[in-house]
């Protein structure tokens, strides 16, 4: 039987201009759908697992094209409900080189942040179900929004279900007050905590040492910290923390490292040359997932994740659109990236 996972969050149309275009250049926009939790069902349902995403979308044609976008990869939507009048919308321009990439949203008022406690049938949800995640950006989408995702963990552990959580701090959401007194509830139902470089420090006030991120200089002995920090902090029994070091908006480096509660491990180093990077965190997370509940080691599961998401960076849009089989063979060490015959 596959195994059962959940996400829940908010889908969003994304509007690019075509390749490099700046916004002031655009006269035609590229649809693509995604969302934090949607990639990361998404990035399950390829890998085979039996994927879930509850959310809230409106019941006009907008709101359907999303439906039918994530049930055209594999994606299950029975609990997806249907109300409110908009889908949230962010703009994307893509960068390049020394020119950064540039994000504009206008979600507000969309369905999911008008969303309340009772809508969805959590238990239900949860049954046969074997793993739950969610993102610090649904419960800053709104209260309600917020009071929906603590219903969701209660609902989680009760059912004996595994919960991880990426901090994904978003400053025009919330405050760094706001994050903190929220997320420091929602971590007593959440096992596995994902972070990049400045969602800790931002969230929780724990910062890694002699590290700027704005210049790609990364201490891991300063991450080896705030992952001990985290783990101690909130009884977790897992930490990951992605590492980017940004050379500039098309050329990243690009790891991760986990800490288990006794030992932490770090990944290789990949280079990579950037298509798009939207999805990237959200691709290390369903690499993470899938790979621990495949029974892999600590070690193996951090090398699956970050193959994985290096991978996401060579695909246009927000979905990670690749198999099982492809990333364990760069996880492997075929990185040549030579034509498969």
């Amino acid at each position: 039987m596959k195994k059962k996972v959940v996400t829940f969050g908010e889908i969003m149309l994304r509007l690019s201009p075509p390749g490099y275009q700046r916004f002031v250049q655009a006269e035609k926009f590229e649809v693509v759908y995604g969302g934090g939790e949607a990639n990361v069902a998404a990035s399950l349902a390829h890998y085979g697992l039996d994927s879930y995403f509850v959310t809230k979308a409106p019941p006009h044609e907008i709101g359907q094209a999303a439906v039918n976008h994530l049930r055209r990869f594999g994606v299950r939507t029975d609990y997806i409900a249907r109300g409110g009048e908009r889908l949230g919308i962010y703009f994307l321009e893509m960068g390049a080189s020394q020119r950064p990439s540039k994000v504009v949203y206008d979600r507000a008022y969309s369905a999911i942040s008008q969303v309340k406690p009772g809508e969805f049938p959590w238990d239900e949800i949860f049954s046969g179900a074997q793993w739950f995640h969610f993102t610090g950006i649904t419960p800053a989408l709104s209260d309600g929004a917020a009071a929906v995702t603590f219903e969701a963990v209660k609902a989680a552990k009760a059912n004996g279900v595994k919960v991880s959580a990426d901090l994904n701090y978003r400053k025009k959401l919330w405050t760094p007050e706001k994050a903190n007194q929220v997320m420091s509830g929602l971590m007593e139902y959440v096992d596995v905590v994902i972070g990049n470089e400045e969602d800790a420090e931002k969230v929780f006030g724990i910062k890694a040492a002699a590290t700027d991120v704005t210049t790609g200089r990364l201490n891991e002995e300063g991450y080896r910290e705030v992952a001990q920090k985290l783990a101690d902090c909130f009884g977790l029994e897992k930490v990951a923390i992605t590492l980017r070091e940004s050379l500039s908006a098309s050329d990243n480096n690009w790891s991760a490292l986990l800490y288990d509660g006794r030992e932490y491990f770090r990944s290789r180093i990949y280079e990579v040359h950037i298509v798009d990077r939207v999805g990237g965190g959200d691709s290390f997370a369903g690499g993470l997932i899938y790979a621990l509940l495949s029974g892999k080691s600590a070690k193996e599961a951090l090398e699956f994740a970050v193959a994985a998401s290096c991978l996401k960076h060579t695909i246009f849009g927000d979905f990670n659109l690749v198999s099982v089989e492809e990333v364990e063979n760069l996880a492997a060490g075929d990185a040549s990236g030579r034509v498969q015959r």
